[in-house]
């Protein structure tokens, strides 16, 4: 208890000692984490400088659901030490665990910013923990006024420790308790999401997207050997055609040979926004934090590649998915492979477009372990409301079915379906 009280005054006085240098507006070449910031998908490159001094941006996010959902399955009984592993938990519709994020957002120097992001309360940690964070460099005045300032008009350079820029849907995605920019409650059933260390290089010119990155693929640091470098790119076009049209096209790709570990498509350390789908009765939030998710277990090698079309019309918008990935643990002698699709469709109204509803689709389908070839398919079908720019109220109906699983497995014939309903807080 001592210990919270000395966190929760920590955290207070922090906000209260940077609340005047948040006053001072948006920093430079960061996305805005509210209404504005919706389709927006990397941060935006502007060589317009209002850098003065040195100052602060402290942000948040806050997200609480409420779930009615229901599941069942057909697997065979599995009895170890008297109780039955097969048989599913007894979900009730209740509130599920509040999640808090803080953020800060520091203008260092003409052209380069900090971004850090805790995680003040999450799935599987409970507990204050650092999410990530980066250095983003758009400027080298640093080094000399105007020096290569004609290359880095087009030119950012981003070095962290946090999520990589593989694919769009990691840019679409609820990261924790920032869930504004997800139209939808749940992310996509194969998350290819993870913090790891990363050096990446953009250009962007005339809408064309080049990025190229390198990243050791591991989630938790250690000094130790094993691990060969991976490296990931994104090619693409934006472009805002006239007044009413939007396109954008990217493709991704990641892939690295060997590492003891690979974390690429279970990494989301904040879980899976369906509390206990699809486990049993000994599960616990934190423990079963991915239920509901779909993870290929690659786990030493992997290679991967994802295109995202997205078009917006007035207030109609697209947004699509297309994934392979192929990979081994290091027992396997060949590799498997995993292909995930999504198409979701809005329809966006109302005078600054506050209201939307729609639908998505998911499917993934892959080999097991086992040899069993197995899919998933997901649809939800929902709306919103952006009561402010600051504050937006989700609803969606959910229906999730499992096949081809193996009658040992407590996912065999599984579906879960109800509605869930997801109040948030960004700024």
């Amino acid at each position: 208890m001592k210990r919270n009280l000395l966190k929760a005054g920590f955290i207070a006085a922090l906000l209260t000692a940077n609340f005047g240098l948040a006053q001072e507006g948006k920093l430079d070449n960061l996305k805005p984490r509210d209404q504005r910031g919706l389709n927006i998908f990397e941060n935006p490159k502007d060589t317009v400088s209002t850098f003065d001094h040195l100052r602060v941006k402290v942000g948040g996010a806050f997200a609480l659901q409420f779930q009615g959902l229901q599941h069942k399955n057909n697997a065979t009984p599995v009895i170890v030490n008297g109780v039955n592993t097969t048989q599913l938990y007894d979900l009730g519709n209740n509130i599920n665990l509040p999640t808090a994020n803080l953020d800060l957002d520091v203008a260092l120097y003409d052209g380069v910013n900090l971004h850090l992001r805790t995680f003040l309360s999450s799935r599987h940690h409970n507990e204050t923990y650092v999410k990530g964070g980066y250095l983003q460099i758009d400027k080298l005045d640093f080094i000399e006024k105007g020096f290569a300032e004609e290359l880095m008009k087009y030119t950012t350079i981003k070095v962290g420790q946090d999520q990589i820029n593989y694919g769009d849907a990691q840019l679409r995605r609820s990261d924790n308790a920032y869930a504004i920019l997800n139209p939808f409650v749940g992310n996509y059933l194969m998350d290819a999401y993870a913090t790891f260390p990363f050096a990446e290089v953009y250009y962007r010119r005339n809408g064309v997207i080049v990025m190229g990155g390198v990243t050791n693929g591991r989630l938790n640091q250690t000094a130790t050997g094993g691990t060969s470098p991976g490296i990931y790119g994104k090619l693409g076009y934006d472009k805002q055609l006239n007044q009413d049209l939007r396109i954008r096209l990217t493709g991704s790709f990641y892939n690295i040979a060997r590492a003891p570990r690979l974390d690429f498509y279970n990494g989301d350390r904040a879980g899976s926004r369906y509390y206990f789908v699809m486990e049993n009765t000994a599960a616990t939030s934190s423990a079963q934090m991915r239920s509901g998710m779909v993870d290929p277990d690659f786990q030493n090698t992997l290679t991967s590649f994802m295109v995202n079309p997205f078009v917006k019309y007035r207030g109609l918008e697209f947004f699509g998915i297309f994934e392979s990935a192929s990979g081994r643990n290091l027992a396997e002698t060949e590799r498997r492979t995993y292909n995930q699709y999504a198409a979701e469709l809005l329809y966006r109204f109302g005078n600054t477009e506050n209201f939307y509803f729609g639908g998505r689709y998911n499917k993934v389908d892959g080999k097991l372990i086992s040899g069993d070839n197995i899919s998933v398919d997901r649809y939800n079908i929902g709306g919103g409301w952006f009561m402010t720019k600051n504050i937006l109220t989700k609803v969606e109906y959910v229906n999730q079915s499992y096949d081809g699983y193996p009658a040992v497995n407590i996912k065999k014939d599984g579906e879960f379906k109800g509605f869930m309903l997801e109040a948030v807080i960004s700024f």
